[in-house]
């Protein structure tokens, strides 16, 4: 396993990182000897952090993970994360605090190392978005997650950067987060380098460039898009979480890159992660799972080490190519 710098916490941290997320879901839905295989056999590979939250199975997730890192000698890094109810903002602070100590309580820890607001990011505070004003403002979210840091609960904390791509740059900008968790895979890579208009792709533009720029750490997500590049066999679980996607316009875009590629890099779910592990301004790559048997291809491939430059060039061919001339 090879490990990247944590943006400027001093943390190195192991360029997979075990997503405990619905999708994949095995830290939801797999029986107890197989979590707890999953959980042995990453830290033996060197997995160093376990990504979850409380939406993930309902506090399923957390749960299981609090078990399962008590049977552990050397406790991994882990993070959770916070969604505000944006109906209700004259208290964000409290909101925050109380996500956090109810996350704690089913990991069955003290502290976490970083805490993540879990909304969408945008101009304007709405259902499940919230503003850059009220992460910023007096009594605002970074105020909030500040707290709970100066109470030792949390060692940094950070956004999940989804939404208007401005307004998470200008959460960047701030200098107050240490870490965001930026949309990035082979489908849509616009947060580290720009794509044609006709790939069709929701626009991140800029977010890899400024986290680079203000030492915020950035960690991969939706490496896999679900499990749309992964494989073509469904399992009702897919929910792509960009503007203007659907799982068959995902599947679409998966077949013609994979077209073009084959197997020339590893399996598709490989070639997934070893492009995410291309991109040098990500800290590290969260990936989801189902089943033991892919904890075993996500770390064969992470061993294969990053797609070469020749390879990023043929894909970056057949997001120049018109959709019009691609043959499925």
């Amino acid at each position: 396993m090879e490990y990247r710098q944590f943006g400027t916490t001093g943390l190195q941290v192991s360029e997979l990182v075990f997503g405990g997320g619905a999708v994949g879901g095995l830290l939801i839905n797999q029986d107890n000897d197989t979590k707890r295989a999953a959980v042995r056999r990453a830290m033996e590979a060197g997995i160093n952090w376990f990504d979850t939250a409380p939406s993930y199975g309902q506090g399923r997730s957390e749960e299981a993970l609090g078990w399962l890192l008590k049977e552990v000698d050397n406790a991994p890094y882990l993070s959770t994360k916070v969604t505000i109810d944006t109906r209700d903002l004259n208290d964000i602070p409290g909101q925050i605090e109380r996500s956090l100590t109810a996350s704690l309580e089913r990991l069955k820890l003290h502290s976490v190392t970083s805490f993540y607001l879990h909304n969408r990011i945008g101009p304007v505070t709405g259902g499940y978005t919230i503003s850059t004003f009220d992460i910023l403002r007096k009594d605002g979210v970074l105020d909030g997650l500040e707290r709970v840091k100066d109470q030792g609960l949390v060692r940094c904390f950070g956004i999940t950067a989804l939404g208007d791509a401005p307004s998470i740059i200008g959460v960047i900008k701030s200098g107050r987060i240490a870490s965001a968790q930026v949309y990035y895979n082979l489908l849509n890579p616009s947060a580290g380098f720009s794509l044609p208009k006709a790939w069709g792709a929701y626009d991140f533009s800029g977010i890899l460039d400024a986290c680079k720029k203000y030492g915020v750490a950035a960690m991969g997500i939706r490496i896999l898009s679900a499990g749309v590049i992964a494989t073509d066999e469904r399992t009702g679980r897919e929910q792509p979480i960009t503007p203007g996607d659907t799982v068959e316009s995902e599947t679409i875009k998966a077949q013609k890159i994979f077209a073009a590629i084959g197997t020339d890099y590893g399996t598709r779910a490989q070639t997934a992660i070893r492009f995410a592990l291309a991109q040098k301004k990500l800290s590290c790559a969260i990936f989801g799972l189902a089943e033991l048997a892919h904890l075993e291809e996500a770390i064969a491939a992470q061993t294969k080490g990053p797609i070469p430059q020749e390879g990023l060039e043929r894909l970056k061919a057949v997001y120049n190519t018109p959709l019009s001339q691609r043959s499925s």
